[in-house]
């Protein structure tokens, strides 16, 4: 069976149709040339574009691993943190925060400003501030630089997430796109599994400063990689530096940190901090919202939401996010206090799910490729419910079979559903337009596993009837761990209703249909002002 290569006239996002041409972006010819020079020079072409593709998407991989893996690793290192700088654990908790908070409330605005001035030219700017940030994180003398340089290192991670994801337009034939997002997906879950065991092994060989100082080998790497193979920017350095919307981005920038941080702040318990950080959000969506319509050149254009397609993915992509929490949230103390687990066990099973992740997301790229990205979001939300489903009858008496193997179902599912809802926006997203669409993607996932973090926590605590949940029976437990992932099903189900409802598998086709008559008009109005002279 040869593989499904989608046909048709161009998606909103952009102006070509996924016919699997092999043209690989900035690597391409243009105009034809290789066509027209002979069969000869068009094998030649290919021939030296293929390990450069190759090399391009090595650097990129490195890239996702290097912001996923930092953070990951941190965890681990805030006991041994707390006690070399003698701070409370709600002090060094700031040292994840930071770092988050910096990803979530920074990514749109960068990938907009890759859009502006260059995107290999602000992905290097990223890799090296990452990598320089990593070895002050390794320096700091104190528990504040050492956050202050959490934040820098969040800046670079920002650029390095939101930028990867935008390249793969620039050097991926569109009939390989699913592929190189499922291994975009494979290196972010490895960096997520490889953390704790890797930040565990240099804490105890080497000391809490090499969890950071690891980073400065990989990011040098990733550096020579992406300055040697990704396509050169076509604009100058500050060519589109003037048309960026700096208030709007701070606006953005401090509703996304109020909101981030009245989810996390508390530990699941809302108080009046909680509240007011809340209003404060609500606030500066209004103010961001009116801000954009007033702009010239807006950081988040109005019309990119009129598309069901976009829309529908941004939704289902935070809903499934927040679904994913149940397991981070819930695993531990089903686990432990159910099944009655040590805590080498407990990091032995929790490892079950990134693992799933990374191994399924090149395939599932693949079967995005083939069976085509809507088909195989719809796949993946489905395996999800089935696997929510699963865990919220599943009785304590199967064992840690009995967790170990729908949760595998649910990570699997989540694997494929990212790759192919990935897919099925950035393969289609006009040049300019990729950094911010792809950061808007991101901060999809980082919202719904920040809101995750909180809801589902406090839908557990309220099913296991207690107010502190490392007290409750075990009994409590498995109720609350049941009564939990019911709640993720249902979430998933609304994923995939807003996903239909929203004409998601229609949108596509009736989007492409409505950009070409708007072009068209927009082509015959601008040839009559043309001929009707001064």
């Amino acid at each position: 069976m040869s593989p499904r290569r989608d046909s048709g006239p161009p998606h909103p996002y952009g102006q070509h149709s996924a016919r699997g041409d092999g043209r690989a972006g900035a690597g391409a010819p243009e105009n034809g040339r290789a066509e027209r020079a002979g069969p000869a020079a068009a094998l030649t072409t290919t021939a030296v574009a293929a390990p450069a593709v190759r090399w391009a998407l090595a650097g990129l991989s490195l890239s996702v691993l290097l912001s996923s893996l930092g953070t990951s690793i941190a965890h681990v290192g805030l006991p041994t943190l707390a006690e070399v700088f003698s701070a409370s654990f709600q002090e060094v908790q700031w040292i994840v925060l930071a770092y988050l908070l910096a990803i979530t409330t920074l990514i749109v605005g960068v990938g907009r400003l890759g859009d502006l001035v260059g995107r290999r030219r602000l992905l290097l700017a990223g890799i090296s501030l990452f990598t320089g940030a990593s070895v002050l994180c390794g320096a700091a003398p104190t528990l504040w630089l050492l956050i202050g340089a959490r934040a820098a290192q969040g800046l670079g991670a920002a650029v390095m997430t939101a930028l990867t994801m935008a390249f793969v337009g620039e050097t991926v034939p569109k009939a390989r796109t699913g592929r190189a997002m499922g291994l975009l997906g494979t290196m972010s879950s490895v960096g997520t599994a490889l953390g704790p065991s890797l930040g565990g092994g240099l804490i105890a060989g080497f000391g809490w400063r090499a969890l950071f100082l690891v980073n400065v080998p990989l990011g040098l790497l990733a550096l020579f990689l992406a300055h040697r193979h990704l396509p050169v920017d076509r604009q100058g350095p500050g060519a589109g530096l003037a048309r960026f919307d700096h208030l709007g981005t701070l606006l953005l920038a401090l509703t996304l940190a109020s909101y981030a941080l009245a989810m996390t702040l508390g530990h699941g318990r809302f108080g009046l901090l909680n509240v007011a950080l809340l209003v404060a959000a609500a606030c500066g969506v209004g103010l961001f919202v009116r801000t954009e319509a007033r702009a010239d050149s807006p950081l988040v254009r109005r019309a990119m939401f009129r598309d069901p397609a976009l829309r529908a993915s941004l939704a289902t992509s935070a809903l499934v996010s927040t679904v994913m929490m149940a397991t981070l949230v819930v695993g531990p103390f089903y686990l432990s206090r159910t099944l009655g687990l040590g805590e080498a066990l407990v990091g032995v099973v929790l490892s079950v799910g990134p693992l799933v992740a990374a191994v399924s997301g090149v395939p599932a790229g693949r079967l995005a490729d083939r069976f085509g990205a809507r088909r195989m979001t719809a796949v993946g939300l489905v395996a999800m419910t089935a696997g929510s489903l699963v865990l919220s009858v599943a009785p304590p008496a199967l064992g840690v079979l009995g967790y170990v193997v729908p949760l595998a179902v649910v990570t699997g599912g989540y694997a494929v559903f990212q790759t192919a809802n990935n897919t099925s926006v950035m393969a289609y997203v006009l040049p300019d337009r990729r950094g911010v669409v792809s950061g808007l993607l991101n901060l999809s996932r980082n919202l719904g596993l920040v809101t995750g973090a909180s809801v589902m926590g406090a839908v557990f605590a309220g099913a296991s009837a207690t107010t502190d949940v490392t007290r409750a029976s075990a009994a409590a437990v498995a109720a609350g761990m049941r009564t939990t992932f019911l709640v993720a099903a249902l979430l998933v189900l609304a994923a995939l209703a807003v996903a239909l409802g929203s004409g998601w598998h229609r949108g596509l086709t009736a989007g492409r249909n409505r950009t070409g008559r708007t072009r068209t008009r927009g082509r015959r109005g601008r040839q009559r002002r043309g001929s009707a002279g001064p």
